[in-house]
């Protein structure tokens, strides 16, 4: 992403909230591409005329393929309790979704536990006993179906890595443009997952902060009419 194309939905001295593209990592890793927190620590040195590196925490992330909403710390204390807060469960983090096919239960929990192979950076469901073996929790509703697909709302309880792709895939209805975890039912397209709401506290002026995006209208989501469920 070009520095110019970063889209900041929200700036104070404290914090920055920005839309994360699909596609593009979060932060540094293994591929070695550009990312976003290195955007938006150039977009900071560049803004406020900075002679060194500019800081900027990350206080969560999203899976490479998954668009939305982000954010980011501008100081060591505003990262401090923003991540207290992700820790105790302080940010409410919902996403959209288009599955293939529809789940049995319109609306439900799905609780497994997820272990992560690293050597091939895949997640599956385990037992609760095996090594590694992490909680995973969410709840989703069924917005809309069309044509073989249905709009799954989802709230995210734990951040567990590929954590919706895999439950999702889990109870046989896997997300639209998974390759890796959809199975029989993949269908290839972009990834429709998208982070479309964010909610927390501001760490220092303890204002209620929420931020909504919806998905860009183009592709899968188009099957959707988006706007008139936020």
């Amino acid at each position: 992403m070009k520095d110019e194309e970063l889209i900041i939905l929200h700036e104070d001295n404290h914090i920055i909230v920005v839309l994360k593209p699909q596609n593009e990592p979060c932060c540094p890793d293994e591929s070695g591409d550009d990312n976003l927190l290195d955007c938006v620590k150039r977009y900071l040195k560049t803004a406020y005329n900075k002679p060194g590196n500019a800081y900027a925490g990350l206080i969560h992330r999203l899976d490479r393929p998954t668009g939305g909403v982000m954010v980011f710390a501008k100081t060591s204390k505003a990262a401090s309790r923003l991540s207290e807060a992700m820790r105790s469960g302080g940010f409410e983090k919902r996403y959209f979704a288009v599955l293939c096919g529809t789940p049995n239960r319109k609306k439900a929990i799905l609780e497994n536990y997820l272990r992560k192979n690293a050597v091939n950076n895949t997640v599956y469901v385990c037992t609760q006993t095996e090594s590694g073996a992490k909680y995973a929790a969410l709840d989703y509703e069924i917005k809309e179906e069309a044509d073989g697909l249905s709009l799954a709302e989802i709230n995210l309880h734990t951040g567990r890595t590929h954590q919706i792709r895999v439950q999702f895939a889990a109870v046989n209805t896997p997300v639209y443009g998974d390759m890796r975890y959809g199975g029989e039912k993949a269908v290839k397209g972009k990834l429709a997952l998208w982070a479309y709401s964010l909610r927390f506290t501001h760490p220092v002026t303890g204002e209620a902060m929420r931020f909504i995006v919806v998905p860009p209208d183009d592709g899968i989501w188009k099957s959707f009419d988006l706007n008139k469920l936020i």
